[in-house]
Protein backbone atom coordinates (compact mmCIF):
# COMPACT_ATOMS: atom_id res chain seq x y z
CA UNK A 1 0.00 0.00 0.00
CA UNK A 2 2.51 2.44 0.87
CA UNK A 3 4.47 2.16 -2.37
CA UNK A 4 1.41 3.48 -4.09
CA UNK A 5 1.65 6.67 -1.65
CA UNK A 6 5.20 7.35 -2.15
CA UNK A 7 4.78 10.61 -3.87
CA UNK A 8 3.09 12.27 -1.54
CA UNK A 9 3.43 10.46 1.82
CA UNK A 10 6.17 12.09 4.43
CA UNK A 11 8.84 9.89 4.93
CA UNK A 12 7.66 10.63 8.77
CA UNK A 13 4.95 7.97 7.78
CA UNK A 14 6.68 6.19 5.15
CA UNK A 15 9.64 4.75 7.41
CA UNK A 16 8.96 1.06 8.22
CA UNK A 17 11.24 1.16 11.53
CA UNK A 18 10.82 3.42 14.55
CA UNK A 19 13.71 5.87 14.79
CA UNK A 20 16.19 5.67 17.83
CA UNK A 21 17.57 9.33 18.43
CA UNK A 22 21.53 9.31 18.62
CA UNK A 23 22.43 11.16 22.26
CA UNK A 24 25.45 12.63 23.68
CA UNK A 25 27.75 10.84 25.94
CA UNK A 26 31.05 11.91 27.46
CA UNK A 27 32.13 11.95 24.02
CA UNK A 28 30.67 11.72 21.06
CA UNK A 29 27.28 10.67 19.81
CA UNK A 30 26.71 6.85 20.31
CA UNK A 31 24.15 4.28 19.37
CA UNK A 32 23.75 0.15 18.07
CA UNK A 33 24.49 0.06 14.83
CA UNK A 34 20.98 -0.83 13.90
CA UNK A 35 20.05 2.28 15.24
CA UNK A 36 22.07 4.34 13.05
CA UNK A 37 20.36 3.99 10.31
CA UNK A 38 22.25 6.42 7.12
CA UNK A 39 18.83 8.68 8.17
CA UNK A 40 20.10 8.98 11.48
CA UNK A 41 23.99 9.60 10.95
CA UNK A 42 22.99 12.30 8.44
CA UNK A 43 20.34 14.05 10.57
CA UNK A 44 22.93 13.96 13.50
CA UNK A 45 25.77 15.45 11.11
CA UNK A 46 23.78 18.14 9.01
CA UNK A 47 22.81 19.79 12.46
CA UNK A 48 26.13 19.92 14.09
CA UNK A 49 26.96 21.76 10.44
CA UNK A 50 24.35 24.06 10.40
CA UNK A 51 25.13 24.82 13.85
CA UNK A 52 28.83 25.55 13.42
CA UNK A 53 27.70 27.40 10.49
CA UNK A 54 25.51 29.49 12.28
CA UNK A 55 27.90 30.24 14.96
CA UNK A 56 30.71 31.38 12.58
CA UNK A 57 33.12 28.34 13.11
CA UNK A 58 33.29 27.22 9.78
CA UNK A 59 31.94 28.79 6.50
CA UNK A 60 30.05 27.44 3.87
CA UNK A 61 31.97 25.85 0.72
CA UNK A 62 34.63 25.24 3.19
CA UNK A 63 36.06 21.33 3.79
CA UNK A 64 35.06 19.51 6.58
CA UNK A 65 37.45 16.27 7.33
CA UNK A 66 36.31 12.73 7.79
CA UNK A 67 37.83 9.81 9.04
CA UNK A 68 36.84 6.47 10.41
CA UNK A 69 37.74 3.38 12.51
CA UNK A 70 38.00 -0.47 11.62
CA UNK A 71 34.21 -1.61 12.85
CA UNK A 72 32.41 -3.26 10.04
CA UNK A 73 29.28 -0.49 9.59
CA UNK A 74 31.85 2.28 9.96
CA UNK A 75 32.59 2.70 5.69
CA UNK A 76 28.36 2.71 5.55
CA UNK A 77 27.96 5.57 8.25
CA UNK A 78 30.90 7.61 6.63
CA UNK A 79 29.17 7.62 3.42
CA UNK A 80 25.92 8.86 5.31
CA UNK A 81 27.81 11.46 6.86
CA UNK A 82 29.68 12.28 3.68
CA UNK A 83 26.08 13.00 2.22
CA UNK A 84 25.42 15.39 4.88
CA UNK A 85 28.73 17.18 4.51
CA UNK A 86 28.26 18.33 0.34
CA UNK A 87 24.33 19.15 1.42
CA UNK A 88 25.30 21.71 3.70
CA UNK A 89 27.30 23.33 1.15
CA UNK A 90 30.55 22.11 2.30
CA UNK A 91 33.51 19.70 1.10
CA UNK A 92 34.36 16.75 1.77
CA UNK A 93 38.38 15.65 2.36
CA UNK A 94 38.03 11.78 3.58
CA UNK A 95 41.61 10.71 5.68
CA UNK A 96 40.66 7.20 5.47
CA UNK A 97 40.84 5.29 8.43
CA UNK A 98 43.39 7.11 10.74
CA UNK A 99 42.98 7.60 14.77
CA UNK A 100 40.57 10.13 16.05
CA UNK A 101 43.28 12.77 17.33
CA UNK A 102 45.10 12.47 14.31
CA UNK A 103 41.98 13.52 12.39
CA UNK A 104 41.38 16.19 15.04
CA UNK A 105 44.83 17.66 14.78
CA UNK A 106 44.54 17.88 11.09
CA UNK A 107 41.93 19.45 11.08
CA UNK A 108 41.74 22.32 13.58
CA UNK A 109 45.66 23.07 12.37
CA UNK A 110 43.75 23.78 8.77
CA UNK A 111 40.85 25.53 10.69
CA UNK A 112 38.32 23.00 9.64
CA UNK A 113 35.44 21.00 11.29
CA UNK A 114 35.90 17.16 11.65
CA UNK A 115 33.85 13.80 11.31
CA UNK A 116 35.35 10.94 13.49
CA UNK A 117 33.08 7.67 12.77
CA UNK A 118 33.84 5.45 15.33
CA UNK A 119 32.84 3.51 18.44
CA UNK A 120 35.78 4.14 20.52
CA UNK A 121 36.52 1.01 22.99
CA UNK A 122 32.58 -0.15 23.06
CA UNK A 123 31.52 -3.19 21.47
CA UNK A 124 31.46 -3.78 17.47
CA UNK A 125 27.45 -3.70 17.54
CA UNK A 126 27.86 -0.36 18.53
CA UNK A 127 29.22 2.47 16.69
CA UNK A 128 29.20 6.80 16.97
CA UNK A 129 30.11 10.09 15.45
CA UNK A 130 32.28 12.37 17.39
CA UNK A 131 32.30 15.61 15.98
CA UNK A 132 35.16 19.04 16.02
CA UNK A 133 35.04 22.64 15.59
CA UNK A 134 37.93 24.25 13.88
CA UNK A 135 39.43 24.97 17.30
CA UNK A 136 39.33 21.92 18.69
CA UNK A 137 36.30 19.25 20.15
CA UNK A 138 32.57 19.99 20.86
CA UNK A 139 32.00 21.45 24.38
CA UNK A 140 29.05 20.41 26.22
CA UNK A 141 28.23 24.15 26.32
CA UNK A 142 27.48 23.41 22.03
CA UNK A 143 25.39 20.64 23.08
CA UNK A 144 22.17 22.03 23.50
CA UNK A 145 22.38 24.16 20.76
CA UNK A 146 23.25 21.27 18.57
CA UNK A 147 20.43 19.46 19.84
CA UNK A 148 18.31 22.27 19.05
CA UNK A 149 19.10 22.05 15.38
CA UNK A 150 18.85 18.51 15.00
CA UNK A 151 15.35 18.83 15.76
CA UNK A 152 14.81 21.07 13.02
CA UNK A 153 16.76 19.35 10.29
CA UNK A 154 14.68 16.39 12.22
CA UNK A 155 11.35 17.71 11.00
CA UNK A 156 12.29 19.24 7.93
CA UNK A 157 13.63 15.03 6.24
CA UNK A 158 10.65 14.09 8.07
CA UNK A 159 8.31 16.46 6.66
CA UNK A 160 9.60 15.42 3.07
CA UNK A 161 8.20 13.49 0.54
CA UNK A 162 9.40 9.97 0.26
CA UNK A 163 9.74 10.16 -2.73
CA UNK A 164 12.10 13.42 -2.98
CA UNK A 165 13.76 12.03 -0.16
CA UNK A 166 17.11 10.51 -0.61
CA UNK A 167 16.23 7.76 1.73
CA UNK A 168 14.26 4.75 1.85
CA UNK A 169 12.10 3.11 4.01
CA UNK A 170 14.52 1.45 6.05
CA UNK A 171 16.28 4.86 6.50
CA UNK A 172 19.03 4.09 4.18
CA UNK A 173 20.70 6.15 1.59
CA UNK A 174 18.62 5.32 -1.65
CA UNK A 175 22.52 5.91 -3.79
CA UNK A 176 25.38 5.98 -1.34
CA UNK A 177 27.46 8.62 -1.87
CA UNK A 178 30.92 7.75 -2.90
CA UNK A 179 33.71 8.85 -0.76
CA UNK A 180 36.56 11.13 -2.72
CA UNK A 181 39.91 8.92 -2.60
CA UNK A 182 42.04 8.87 0.56
CA UNK A 183 43.97 11.98 1.26
CA UNK A 184 47.20 11.26 3.48
CA UNK A 185 48.03 14.60 4.68
CA UNK A 186 46.33 13.82 7.94
CA UNK A 187 48.08 11.11 8.87
CA UNK A 188 51.70 11.95 7.70
CA UNK A 189 50.90 15.31 9.75
CA UNK A 190 50.37 13.28 13.04
CA UNK A 191 53.42 11.42 12.42
CA UNK A 192 55.37 14.36 12.11
CA UNK A 193 54.04 15.95 14.82
CA UNK A 194 56.07 13.00 16.75
CA UNK A 195 58.81 12.56 14.79
CA UNK A 196 60.14 16.01 14.80
CA UNK A 197 59.87 16.40 18.28
CA UNK A 198 61.34 13.76 20.01
CA UNK A 199 64.52 13.06 19.88
CA UNK A 200 66.26 10.43 16.92
CA UNK A 201 66.93 7.18 18.56
CA UNK A 202 65.12 7.83 21.64
CA UNK A 203 63.60 4.61 21.66
CA UNK A 204 66.70 3.12 20.32
CA UNK A 205 68.15 -0.23 22.70
CA UNK A 206 64.10 -0.97 23.23
CA UNK A 207 62.41 -4.31 22.05
CA UNK A 208 58.87 -3.54 21.88
CA UNK A 209 55.62 -5.76 20.86
CA UNK A 210 52.95 -3.71 19.43
CA UNK A 211 49.53 -5.35 19.89
CA UNK A 212 47.67 -5.07 16.74
CA UNK A 213 43.88 -5.89 17.27
CA UNK A 214 41.71 -4.35 15.46
CA UNK A 215 43.06 -0.50 16.39
CA UNK A 216 42.92 1.82 13.50
CA UNK A 217 46.17 3.41 14.35
CA UNK A 218 47.79 -0.04 14.66
CA UNK A 219 50.78 0.14 11.79
CA UNK A 220 50.81 4.15 12.54
CA UNK A 221 51.89 3.16 16.23
CA UNK A 222 54.36 0.36 15.06
CA UNK A 223 55.83 3.14 12.48
CA UNK A 224 56.67 6.16 14.66
CA UNK A 225 58.20 3.47 17.56
CA UNK A 226 60.28 2.17 15.25
CA UNK A 227 61.74 5.40 13.29
CA UNK A 228 62.33 6.66 17.20
CA UNK A 229 64.74 3.42 17.22
CA UNK A 230 62.94 0.84 18.57
CA UNK A 231 62.73 -2.97 17.60
CA UNK A 232 58.90 -3.40 17.07
CA UNK A 233 57.15 -6.83 17.00
CA UNK A 234 53.59 -6.56 15.90
CA UNK A 235 51.50 -9.76 16.82
CA UNK A 236 47.31 -9.97 17.16
CA UNK A 237 46.61 -8.30 13.99
CA UNK A 238 42.54 -8.76 13.78
CA UNK A 239 40.46 -8.46 11.14
CA UNK A 240 37.18 -9.03 13.29
CA UNK A 241 36.69 -6.00 15.21
CA UNK A 242 37.41 -6.50 19.02
CA UNK A 243 37.09 -3.48 21.78
CA UNK A 244 39.13 -2.97 24.29
CA UNK A 245 38.71 -1.09 27.27
CA UNK A 246 41.28 0.84 28.42
CA UNK A 247 39.81 1.86 31.74
CA UNK A 248 38.61 -1.47 31.86
CA UNK A 249 40.95 -4.13 31.26
CA UNK A 250 39.94 -7.98 31.68
CA UNK A 251 42.40 -11.16 32.69
CA UNK A 252 41.35 -12.36 29.65
CA UNK A 253 42.75 -9.38 27.52
CA UNK A 254 46.20 -9.93 29.73
CA UNK A 255 46.11 -13.61 29.63
CA UNK A 256 46.16 -12.89 25.91
CA UNK A 257 48.87 -10.23 25.94
CA UNK A 258 50.95 -13.02 28.42
CA UNK A 259 50.39 -15.12 25.34
CA UNK A 260 51.71 -13.08 22.78
CA UNK A 261 54.91 -12.68 25.10
CA UNK A 262 55.43 -15.38 25.56
CA UNK A 263 55.25 -17.22 21.82
CA UNK A 264 57.67 -14.09 20.45
CA UNK A 265 60.24 -14.85 23.12
CA UNK A 266 60.25 -18.48 22.00
CA UNK A 267 62.28 -17.50 18.79
CA UNK A 268 62.90 -13.54 19.41
CA UNK A 269 64.71 -11.40 22.37
CA UNK A 270 63.43 -10.21 25.62
CA UNK A 271 60.44 -7.62 25.08
CA UNK A 272 60.66 -4.73 27.35
CA UNK A 273 57.20 -3.25 26.75
CA UNK A 274 53.90 -4.58 25.14
CA UNK A 275 51.81 -0.98 23.86
CA UNK A 276 48.76 -0.73 22.37
CA UNK A 277 45.44 1.33 22.08
CA UNK A 278 41.84 0.80 22.12
CA UNK A 279 39.62 1.37 18.64
CA UNK A 280 40.01 4.59 17.41
CA UNK A 281 43.72 4.96 19.02
CA UNK A 282 42.88 7.76 21.31
CA UNK A 283 43.16 5.75 24.51
CA UNK A 284 47.18 3.93 25.25
CA UNK A 285 47.56 0.58 26.48
CA UNK A 286 51.26 -0.13 28.00
CA UNK A 287 52.43 -2.93 29.74
CA UNK A 288 56.04 -3.51 31.41
CA UNK A 289 57.27 -6.67 30.90
CA UNK A 290 58.94 -8.14 34.18
CA UNK A 291 62.12 -10.36 34.40
CA UNK A 292 61.39 -14.51 34.31
CA UNK A 293 63.22 -14.13 38.20
CA UNK A 294 60.62 -11.22 39.53
CA UNK A 295 57.63 -13.50 38.60
CA UNK A 296 55.57 -15.25 41.09
CA UNK A 297 54.83 -18.92 40.30
CA UNK A 298 51.74 -18.92 38.37
CA UNK A 299 51.92 -14.94 38.13
CA UNK A 300 51.80 -12.71 34.96
CA UNK A 301 55.60 -11.50 33.49
CA UNK A 302 53.00 -8.92 31.71
CA UNK A 303 52.51 -5.49 34.29
CA UNK A 304 49.39 -3.50 32.63
CA UNK A 305 49.57 0.32 34.57
CA UNK A 306 46.49 2.14 34.23
CA UNK A 307 46.06 5.03 32.21
CA UNK A 308 45.93 7.64 35.04
CA UNK A 309 48.69 6.60 36.37
CA UNK A 310 50.63 6.63 32.98
CA UNK A 311 49.38 10.53 32.71
CA UNK A 312 51.72 10.92 35.83
CA UNK A 313 54.73 9.38 34.07
CA UNK A 314 53.37 11.45 31.45
CA UNK A 315 52.98 15.14 32.69
CA UNK A 316 56.53 14.68 34.49
CA UNK A 317 57.84 14.34 31.27
CA UNK A 318 56.48 17.14 29.83
CA UNK A 319 57.17 19.16 32.81
CA UNK A 320 53.63 20.21 33.27
CA UNK A 321 52.99 23.21 35.84
CA UNK A 322 49.03 22.51 35.56
CA UNK A 323 46.64 19.64 34.67
CA UNK A 324 43.21 19.35 34.51
CA UNK A 325 41.65 15.25 35.01
CA UNK A 326 38.83 13.59 36.08
CA UNK A 327 36.95 12.86 39.40
CA UNK A 328 37.58 9.19 38.32
CA UNK A 329 41.59 9.11 38.67
CA UNK A 330 43.54 7.30 40.96
CA UNK A 331 44.37 10.01 44.17
CA UNK A 332 47.96 8.86 43.35
CA UNK A 333 47.31 11.52 40.35
CA UNK A 334 46.43 14.31 42.85
CA UNK A 335 49.04 13.00 45.68
CA UNK A 336 52.03 13.04 43.02
CA UNK A 337 51.03 16.88 41.50
CA UNK A 338 51.13 17.71 44.96
CA UNK A 339 54.39 17.03 45.42
CA UNK A 340 55.44 18.60 42.08
CA UNK A 341 53.51 21.46 43.14
CA UNK A 342 51.18 21.23 39.97
CA UNK A 343 48.14 23.25 39.57
CA UNK A 344 45.76 20.77 39.57
CA UNK A 345 41.77 21.10 38.50
CA UNK A 346 39.08 18.49 38.73
CA UNK A 347 36.46 17.81 36.13
CA UNK A 348 33.28 15.57 35.52
CA UNK A 349 34.20 12.73 33.38
CA UNK A 350 34.61 13.53 29.73
CA UNK A 351 36.87 14.99 27.17
CA UNK A 352 34.56 17.98 26.90
CA UNK A 353 34.96 18.55 30.43
CA UNK A 354 39.13 17.85 30.26
CA UNK A 355 39.14 20.54 27.82
CA UNK A 356 36.98 23.32 29.42
CA UNK A 357 39.00 22.89 32.23
CA UNK A 358 42.03 23.25 29.70
CA UNK A 359 41.04 26.44 28.58
CA UNK A 360 40.07 28.01 31.95
CA UNK A 361 43.62 27.39 33.06
CA UNK A 362 45.60 28.94 30.06
CA UNK A 363 43.18 31.84 30.53
CA UNK A 364 43.78 31.90 33.77
CA UNK A 365 47.49 32.73 32.57
CA UNK A 366 49.41 30.74 35.78
CA UNK A 367 50.73 28.49 33.91
CA UNK A 368 53.09 27.37 30.70
CA UNK A 369 52.41 23.85 30.46
CA UNK A 370 48.72 22.80 29.97
CA UNK A 371 48.22 19.01 30.31
CA UNK A 372 45.13 16.74 30.90
CA UNK A 373 44.27 13.08 30.97
CA UNK A 374 41.77 11.16 31.82
CA UNK A 375 41.78 7.39 33.76
CA UNK A 376 41.56 5.68 30.20
CA UNK A 377 44.69 7.53 29.71
CA UNK A 378 44.03 9.67 26.97
CA UNK A 379 46.65 12.80 26.98
CA UNK A 380 45.52 16.08 26.22
CA UNK A 381 47.97 19.47 25.96
CA UNK A 382 46.21 22.19 26.28
CA UNK A 383 49.49 24.30 25.50
CA UNK A 384 52.61 24.39 23.24
CA UNK A 385 55.18 22.08 25.04
CA UNK A 386 58.51 22.45 24.09
CA UNK A 387 60.53 18.95 23.75
CA UNK A 388 64.23 18.17 23.08
CA UNK A 389 63.79 17.94 19.32
CA UNK A 390 60.95 20.68 19.02
CA UNK A 391 58.11 22.11 20.09
CA UNK A 392 54.97 20.07 20.25
CA UNK A 393 51.47 21.90 19.08
CA UNK A 394 48.81 21.98 21.59
CA UNK A 395 46.51 19.41 20.80
CA UNK A 396 42.65 19.34 23.10
CA UNK A 397 41.73 15.97 22.72
CA UNK A 398 42.31 12.63 23.43
CA UNK A 399 45.59 11.27 22.60
CA UNK A 400 47.34 7.62 22.86
CA UNK A 401 50.44 7.93 21.06
CA UNK A 402 52.20 10.69 23.39
CA UNK A 403 51.33 8.78 26.80
CA UNK A 404 52.94 5.82 25.30
CA UNK A 405 55.95 7.90 24.01
CA UNK A 406 56.88 9.68 27.13
CA UNK A 407 56.51 6.83 29.34
CA UNK A 408 58.81 5.25 26.87
CA UNK A 409 61.14 7.70 26.68
CA UNK A 410 61.18 8.78 30.53
CA UNK A 411 62.17 4.55 31.33
CA UNK A 412 64.62 4.46 28.62
CA UNK A 413 66.11 8.21 30.13
CA UNK A 414 65.66 7.65 33.88
CA UNK A 415 65.93 3.58 34.50
CA UNK A 416 66.19 1.85 31.25
CA UNK A 417 62.62 -0.34 32.49
CA UNK A 418 59.08 0.66 32.46
CA UNK A 419 58.72 -0.99 36.03
CA UNK A 420 61.24 0.80 38.11
CA UNK A 421 59.91 3.99 36.91
CA UNK A 422 56.51 3.12 37.23
CA UNK A 423 57.87 1.85 40.66
CA UNK A 424 58.21 5.53 41.69
CA UNK A 425 54.58 6.27 42.07
CA UNK A 426 52.76 6.93 44.99
CA UNK A 427 51.76 3.40 46.28
CA UNK A 428 48.34 3.49 45.69
CA UNK A 429 46.62 1.06 43.31
CA UNK A 430 43.57 1.27 40.87
CA UNK A 431 40.88 -1.53 39.07
CA UNK A 432 38.03 -0.68 37.39
CA UNK A 433 35.00 -2.95 36.09
CA UNK A 434 31.39 -2.87 34.86
CA UNK A 435 27.84 -4.65 34.39
CA UNK A 436 27.41 -4.02 31.22
CA UNK A 437 23.47 -3.71 29.33
CA UNK A 438 22.82 -2.58 32.70
CA UNK A 439 19.69 -0.30 32.19
CA UNK A 440 20.18 3.41 31.93
CA UNK A 441 17.30 4.16 33.88
CA UNK A 442 18.37 2.18 36.49
CA UNK A 443 21.32 3.48 36.90
CA UNK A 444 19.65 7.21 36.84
CA UNK A 445 17.44 5.88 39.96
CA UNK A 446 20.34 5.00 41.90
CA UNK A 447 21.82 8.17 41.84
CA UNK A 448 18.76 9.90 42.50
CA UNK A 449 18.28 7.54 45.64
CA UNK A 450 22.00 8.61 46.78
CA UNK A 451 22.78 12.13 46.31
CA UNK A 452 20.64 14.93 47.88
CA UNK A 453 18.92 17.77 46.06
CA UNK A 454 21.32 21.22 45.67
CA UNK A 455 24.62 22.12 44.66
CA UNK A 456 27.08 20.84 47.28
CA UNK A 457 29.36 18.31 45.07
CA UNK A 458 31.74 17.01 48.42
CA UNK A 459 30.74 16.44 52.42
CA UNK A 460 33.10 15.64 54.86
CA UNK A 461 31.19 13.81 57.25
CA UNK A 462 33.32 14.96 59.98
CA UNK A 463 30.78 18.12 60.03
CA UNK A 464 28.04 16.74 58.13
CA UNK A 465 24.54 16.38 59.13
CA UNK A 466 21.10 15.97 57.80
CA UNK A 467 20.37 14.87 53.96
CA UNK A 468 24.02 13.35 53.45
CA UNK A 469 24.04 11.36 57.01
CA UNK A 470 21.19 9.25 55.68
CA UNK A 471 22.91 8.88 52.15
CA UNK A 472 25.79 7.57 54.31
CA UNK A 473 23.60 5.32 55.88
CA UNK A 474 22.41 3.95 52.77
CA UNK A 475 25.66 3.88 51.47
CA UNK A 476 26.85 1.36 54.54
CA UNK A 477 24.00 -0.47 53.75
CA UNK A 478 26.06 -2.10 50.92
CA UNK A 479 29.63 -1.35 51.54
CA UNK A 480 30.27 -3.14 55.08
CA UNK A 481 32.60 -4.55 57.29
CA UNK A 482 31.94 -7.62 56.50
CA UNK A 483 33.44 -6.77 53.09
CA UNK A 484 36.01 -5.12 54.47
CA UNK A 485 35.16 -1.85 54.27
CA UNK A 486 35.78 1.11 57.12
CA UNK A 487 33.56 3.80 57.72
CA UNK A 488 32.62 6.25 55.40
CA UNK A 489 34.22 9.90 55.93
CA UNK A 490 33.75 11.53 52.55
CA UNK A 491 31.70 11.56 49.41
CA UNK A 492 32.01 13.58 46.10
CA UNK A 493 29.00 13.61 43.79
CA UNK A 494 30.89 15.65 41.30
CA UNK A 495 30.47 12.80 38.89
CA UNK A 496 28.38 10.12 39.95
CA UNK A 497 29.03 8.59 43.91
CA UNK A 498 32.50 8.82 45.00
CA UNK A 499 33.36 7.20 48.33
CA UNK A 500 36.17 7.91 50.69
CA UNK A 501 36.47 5.02 54.05
CA UNK A 502 39.00 6.11 56.79
CA UNK A 503 41.59 3.18 55.84
CA UNK A 504 42.15 5.15 52.34
CA UNK A 505 39.98 2.90 50.04
CA UNK A 506 37.80 4.54 47.71
CA UNK A 507 35.19 3.35 45.64
CA UNK A 508 33.35 5.70 42.79
CA UNK A 509 30.22 4.35 40.83
CA UNK A 510 29.04 5.92 37.89
CA UNK A 511 27.12 5.11 34.73
CA UNK A 512 28.66 4.90 31.42
CA UNK A 513 28.09 8.02 29.42
CA UNK A 514 28.51 6.00 26.03
CA UNK A 515 26.75 3.11 26.39
CA UNK A 516 24.18 0.87 29.24
CA UNK A 517 26.73 0.15 31.58
CA UNK A 518 27.11 0.94 35.30
CA UNK A 519 31.10 1.21 35.78
CA UNK A 520 32.95 1.02 39.50
CA UNK A 521 36.45 2.41 40.14
CA UNK A 522 38.20 1.53 42.96
CA UNK A 523 41.27 2.60 44.67
CA UNK A 524 43.18 0.98 47.73
CA UNK A 525 46.99 0.83 48.94
CA UNK A 526 47.63 -2.54 47.67
CA UNK A 527 46.33 -4.02 44.28
CA UNK A 528 44.75 -7.15 45.91
CA UNK A 529 42.30 -4.90 47.40
CA UNK A 530 41.38 -2.74 44.89
CA UNK A 531 40.37 -5.62 42.81
CA UNK A 532 38.87 -7.36 45.59
CA UNK A 533 36.11 -4.12 45.88
CA UNK A 534 36.37 -4.30 41.99
CA UNK A 535 34.89 -8.10 42.29
CA UNK A 536 32.54 -8.07 45.23
CA UNK A 537 30.75 -5.11 43.27
CA UNK A 538 30.13 -6.52 40.09
CA UNK A 539 30.03 -10.03 41.08
CA UNK A 540 26.48 -11.89 40.04
CA UNK A 541 23.36 -12.19 40.70
CA UNK A 542 24.70 -10.67 43.97
CA UNK A 543 27.46 -8.19 43.89
CA UNK A 544 27.06 -4.37 45.32
CA UNK A 545 25.80 -3.07 42.35
CA UNK A 546 22.38 -5.48 41.54
CA UNK A 547 22.32 -5.10 45.59
CA UNK A 548 21.82 -1.43 44.50
CA UNK A 549 19.40 -2.14 41.60
CA UNK A 550 17.35 -4.20 43.22
CA UNK A 551 17.45 -2.15 46.65
CA UNK A 552 16.90 1.89 44.95
CA UNK A 553 14.77 1.21 41.61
Amino acid sequence: MKSRQTNIEAMADFLNYTPVRLEFGTSGLRGLVTDITDLEAYINVKAALRYLLNDGDIQNNGTVVIAGDLRPSTDRIMCACAQAIVDSNCHVENAGKIPTPALIAHAIADRRAGVMVTGSHIPFDRNGIKLNKSVGELLKSDEPGIIREVERVRAEEYGRSAAASSFDAAGMLKQPVELPPVDGAAEARYVRRYLQCFTPGALAGLRLLVYQHSAVGRDLLARVLSDLGAAVVSAGRSDTFIPIDTENITDEQLDRLETLLRNDETTGAPLDAIVSTDGDSDRPLVCAVRPTAEVTPGGRRVRFLPGDLLGIVAADYLRADAAAVPISANDAVERRLRERKVLLKKTKIGSPYVVAALDELRSAGAAQRIVGWEANGGFLTGSDIALTAGTLSALPTRDALLPILANLCAAAEQSGSLAKLWGRLPPRFGRAGLLDNFPVAASQAILDQLIPTGDVVEVDFAAETGDWQNCKATLKRFFTPDLGFDDIVRINVLDGVRVYFRNGDIAHIRPSGNAPQLRIYAVSDAQARADEIVEIAVREPDGILRQLERALT
